[in-house]
């Protein structure tokens, strides 16, 4: 195991970097993993009751807000239940909604967390990785790509002017995104690394919801902000920012991707739904028969098809192995990019 990781850290630094390598190498770590298709669950739907709680570990506005709330209001829909209460405990890339759900909801059989790669992330930063042990993920359901803007009337044009800059003076170029150790941050590391810049120079100034740093590009507090299409999306159409680039392989939203013009850096955002770890197997499975149910009523379908997210379903081992080799991964590029809190 120790020769295999030392191969994949070796490759890993040795040429220009994408989310398919990244996983590739932290694949190596867990070698033997298998993904298996999940079985529906949504033939077994049943009402979950009168109330259901939804613990959406970031501030309102941002991506696992939004999705949160759409998931909820997918849930009352379809009839899987009559009412649904919210909560935001924003901060630190999820981990202190996480804490607070583990210790106030972790044996609540009517009670949701969203997560994601932000909160692998952050854990993994803060190497605390284990404190998903906690909780049960029932379900992936979306995933997106992030979105490089800079204001309106920035010098930086294009993503070659963004790789001359950081590259000639990196610490001039102050980042804004997600949560210290989330997508954003690996993205922004990642950005700095194909410039050829010194990575361990990177400034990113990390906001606990996507509007924070939509208003960091407004009010020009940083040069560059990273966040998902969504939570960008008016302020581009407004003209109030121009979009560098998007993390896809490929064009979206009718931006041109980062990778085809010029910088090899690839990513997508993930989010999931999760349970207490306390919750009984059975009443699990209610749950998650529920969420399946919801996904395929109207309501969910309009808000991806309104958030510019792809659905994304997965369950089961598949989703188990999956969460594995995420967490690795994450561990893999916050030791790679000095990535720092």
């Amino acid at each position: 195991m120790a020769n295999t990781t030392s191969t994949a850290l070796s490759k890993a630094t040795s040429h220009s970097i994408t989310r398919r390598e990244w996983l590739h190498y932290s694949s190596a770590l867990l070698a033997g993993t298998a993904f298996a298709a999940p079985l529906s669950q949504a033939s077994q739907a049943q009402r979950l009751g009168t109330e259901l709680r939804i613990v959406i570990p970031a501030n309102p506005g941002g991506g696992w807000d939004q999705t949160g709330r759409a998931l909820g209001a997918a849930l009352t829909s379809s009839g899987m239940v009559d009412r649904v209460v919210y909560e935001n405990i924003g901060g630190k890339g999820g981990t202190i909604g996480l804490s607070d759900y583990t210790k106030r909801y972790g044996s609540d059989p009517n009670s949701l967390l969203i997560g994601g790669m932000v909160m692998v992330g952050a854990l993994a930063l803060n190497k605390a990785s284990a404190e998903l042990n906690q909780v049960q993920t029932l379900a992936r359901m979306t995933s997106d790509y992030l979105v490089v803007a800079v204001p309106a009337d920035s010098p930086i044009r294009s993503p070659k002017d963004l790789a001359k800059a950081m590259r000639e003076n990196l610490p001039a170029v102050m980042i804004a995104g997600g949560s210290a150790g989330g997508v954003d941050h690996m993205y922004a590391g990642m950005l700095a690394r194909v410039s050829k810049a010194n990575a361990e120079q990177l400034q990113y100034k990390p906001f606990a919801g996507g509007n924070d740093v939509l208003q960091s590009l407004l009010q020009k507090q940083v040069q560059v902000g990273i966040s998902g299409y969504s939570e960008l999306r008016e302020a581009l159409q407004s003209g109030k920012l121009r979009a560098l680039g998007v993390s896809s392989r490929r064009a979206m939203f009718g931006i041109p991707s980062m990778r085809d013009q010029g910088m090899d850096a690839e990513m997508s955002n993930w989010r999931t739904v999760m349970t207490g770890k306390n919750v009984v197997p059975e009443r699990a499975k209610q749950m998650l028969a529920a969420i399946e149910f919801a996904s395929n009523h109207d309501s969910w379908k309009q808000s991806l098809a309104s958030n510019n997210w792809n659905a994304s379903w997965m369950t089961g081992k598949a989703l188990h192995d999956f969460m594995e080799i995420e967490t690795s991964t994450a561990q893999l590029m916050t030791y790679l990019l000095k990535l720092k809190s």
